[in-house]
């Protein structure tokens, strides 16, 4: 299948599970998209599973303003096609805290390099590069990741730095690594 048919395929599924509530519901609530399905994260999924990773079809849903889209790039965006360059382009064109969530979830966290992302990311002065390595930090400790002492002190530094921010999605994400390392 061409990248332009599984592009149609991907939209006629989109398509075929809007929710037209549950779309309303984030528009009310400050989700801004230019199309947004209100497909449920769970659905998406299974979506996901109908198709192989695909660099290009990943690369062009990414690009689409649609929540679901963006979402799915990142399921189906392949870790070896995906360079440190690209993470950061990507980074730079989050639009909100729920796809932050699901890009650093579904792909993010599965990068060969995504502790040094991490931290990288930490020490930047971007609330939304912060989101994403305070976020990427802690799903990779609960995968299993073990910080050095150094390491550790670190991120605990940077933690305790911005556990007051005003930024409620940044405040939390700061908090959940302060609960799963102090």
């Amino acid at each position: 299948m061409t990248t332009e048919e599984t592009l149609r395929e991907i939209k006629l599924e989109l398509r075929a599970n809007m929710n037209g509530v549950v779309s309303g519901q984030m528009r009310q609530a400050g989700a801004n998209y230019h199309v947004n399905f209100g497909v449920e994260l769970p659905r998406l999924q299974i979506i996901a599973q109908e198709f192989a990773p695909n660099h290009e079809v990943a690369q062009q849903l990414w690009h689409e303003n649609v929540r679901e889209s963006k979402i799915l790039a990142g399921i189906l965006m392949p870790t070896e096609r995906f360079s440190p360059e690209l993470c950061d382009l990507w980074l730079e064109q989050i639009p909100n805290a729920e796809v932050a969530q699901m890009t650093v979830m579904n792909l993010f966290a599965r990068l060969p390099y995504a502790t040094e992302k991490a931290f990288e990311w930490i020490a930047s002065d971007r609330e939304m590069w912060q989101l994403c390595g305070f976020l990427l930090m802690a799903r990779l400790i609960i995968q299993g990741t073990i910080l050095n002492d150094r390491s550790r002190e670190e991120l605990l530094d940077q933690a305790h730095s911005l556990q007051n921010v005003q930024n409620l999605h940044l405040r939390k994400a700061v908090q959940n690594v302060l609960i799963r390392i102090e």
